[in-house]
């Protein structure tokens, strides 16, 4: 019987040129969900990343999705609702292989998702774990490598070599800051209550050690730092114990920031408690964990701000903390002050459909990775941010499950660099199909007024029409996979995902000529409405990285200078 649990566990990605499936569409898909299972956290309850983000409703539904994709036909679309298959329908061989919608429903709180959730009628989406994108915790390092950038940019000169990192939150997606910190020549500090999740960091080569304690952690990291030498300390503890900690001792890091799971409180491991120990709290008083967890989130939010006012660069990275905490009493004047990563840091990519771009190589073999990775450079070794990264990213990162890259291209480069990998399959210089995918924190793909669309200079933070229209665009572009989920901090997030598959064909040129100007394109028209300047030139044609343009009415310039009447000088 534990066996056979084992055996149902260790989902493996299939590599090689063996088909399974009627077609490599299909198998490609297929196997884009074995590797968000290779990479998953806790494959036996199917959550791949984030606490509770899963790829499918229980392990029924999973047998069910791969037996159906095995079976699907050329001109049919399998139909996925929160994770349970639910149809096949006749459609074209243009049409998508999958369409689905996760976690979206009416009246939302955290309350009313378990209770659905109990009921097996949803699951929780996260980004990339439910439409089966997850590439492992390099899906997220580049964006906070560039973060960190930024950070340097404003505040020390445009150099973050030797200075200190102090973060928390290791698990999932957070397991990227140590690498990307030490990729600028830095020293990172990354607290997590979860010993076991630490030591996988290390087994993956993403922690350098652990040491015993803060005092140990601040020591060396500073000695580490005199000596320019990049390196990354784990230590076991509360973020928020060691961040107050840190702050009565006098600690004052380079940068702050968190990547613990604030937006499911669920997930958030409340002070004095050991992973086991809320885990049984959980079971036994859900209601009384949630309140220990806000109220340690609030400490934690506390201390952030207090270093905040000490002058240290903090921000929130995605975690929800400020809204967690507004809505658990918290002042929400006092946690909106600390400042976003996406308005305060990022943005400015967003305006030139830049974002977490990403492919993974289906054939599991590493030289189709190398091969993409010099085509990128051949491509864009100019461009200040691919002709940095890619280098940096070859030579540091393991390969987790299917060999995969994630690189922030922008509007232009991304149709332009799938043609060319599309084009290399053809010929053979690549030997099996490439999944381009996004993180659904991209350019034109989400709405959510405390993260990625906060603080617009339209006053359009709430606005969710972008991801919808993003979604119709993808099927405009006969994407492979499309998702439309709702999620995050909960009923406050709208956003897509999307997987286009190159395999040689002319038919997967059509569909990559089409989806790879649309899914970012609109992003720039998002934040050209917004009024970003950036972004209007690379919607006018003027952009740097591509003179392509997107054909669009000047909805942009001042209302007096907008004409209506039949005279034919409209501008509506």
């Amino acid at each position: 019987m534990a066996g056979n649990a084992q055996i149902l566990y260790e989902v493996k990605a299939q590599r090689g040129s063996t088909l399974r499936c009627k077609g490599w569409r299909q198998e490609t898909i297929l196997r884009m969900l074995e590797n968000n299972m290779e990479n998953a956290e806790h494959p036996e309850k199917l959550i791949i990343y984030g606490g509770n983000g899963k790829c499918a409703r229980n392990w029924e539904s999973y047998h069910a999705i791969v037996k159906s994709l095995k079976e699907l036909e050329d001109d049919e679309t399998l139909v996925v609702q929160s994770g349970m298959p639910v149809a096949v329908f006749k459609t074209h061989k243009y049409a998508p292989v999958v369409v689905m919608a996760t976690t979206n429903f009416m009246r939302p709180s955290w309350e009313t998702f378990y209770d659905l959730e109990a009921k097996n009628l949803t699951i929780f989406a996260q980004y990339t774990a439910a439409p089966w994108e997850y590439i492992g915790t390099q899906g997220v390092i580049e964006g906070t490598f560039e973060t960190l950038a930024a950070v340097g940019i404003k505040h020390y000169g445009g150099h973050m070599e030797n200075r200190i990192l102090l973060t928390a939150g290791a698990g999932g997606m957070g397991g990227n800051q140590t690498w990307a910190m030490k990729m600028h020549g830095g020293v990172a500090i990354v607290v997590d209550a979860d010993r076991e999740i630490l030591q996988r960091r290390i087994e993956k080569n993403y922690l350098d050690e652990i040491v015993p304690s803060m005092d140990e952690a601040i020591r060396l990291a500073k000695k580490h730092a005199a000596e320019g030498k990049p390196h990354s300390f784990g230590v076991v503890g509360n973020a928020a114990d060691c961040f107050e900690e840190a702050y009565e001792k006098g600690f004052m890091p380079d940068v702050i920031t968190e990547m613990c799971p604030c937006h499911d409180p669920i997930s958030y491991i409340p002070s004095g408690y050991t992973p086991e120990e809320a885990r049984e709290l959980r079971q036994k008083d859900l209601d009384a964990y949630m309140e220990k967890a806000r109220t340690t989130m609030k400490r934690q939010l506390k201390a952030m701000l207090a270093y905040l006012d000490k002058g240290v660069p903090v921000f929130e990275y995605g975690t929800s903390i400020r809204k967690e905490c507004r809505d658990a009493g918290f002042p929400e004047a006092e946690a909106m002050r600390l400042p976003a990563f996406v308005a305060d840091y990022i943005r400015p990519l967003f305006c030139e459909g830049r974002g977490p771009f990403r492919w993974t190589c289906i054939s599991g073999d590493p030289a189709d990775l190398k091969r993409t990775d010099q085509l990128a450079m051949e491509l864009f070794g100019d461009d200040p941010i691919v002709g940095r990264w890619i280098p940096l990213a070859s030579k540091h990162l393991p390969i987790e499950a299917l060999p995969a890259r994630i690189c922030y291209m922008g509007f232009g480069q991304r149709k332009k660099f799938a043609l060319a990998v599309n084009e290399l399959i053809r010929k053979g210089e690549i030997v099996g199909p490439v999944a381009f995918s996004r993180d659904n924190l991209d350019s034109g793909s989400i709405v959510n007024p405390t993260f990625e669309s906060e603080r617009m200079p339209d006053g359009g933070d709430l606005i969710s029409d972008w991801p919808m229209l993003n979604g119709l665009l993808n099927a405009c572009g006969m994407c492979d996979l499309i998702a439309i989920q709702a999620n995050y901090s909960m009923g406050e997030a709208v956003h897509t995902g999307v997987t286009q598959i190159a395999d040689g064909t002319d038919d997967a040129k059509i569909r990559l000529e089409v989806a790879m100007t649309v899914d970012s394109g609109i992003g720039v028209i998002r934040h050209a409405q917004a009024g970003y300047e950036s972004a209007k030139d690379v919607a006018n044609g003027k952009g740097k990285l591509t003179k392509e343009g997107i054909k669009v009415p000047l909805w942009w310039e001042p209302a007096d200078k907008v004409t209506f009447g039949p005279d034919g000088s409209d501008r509506l």
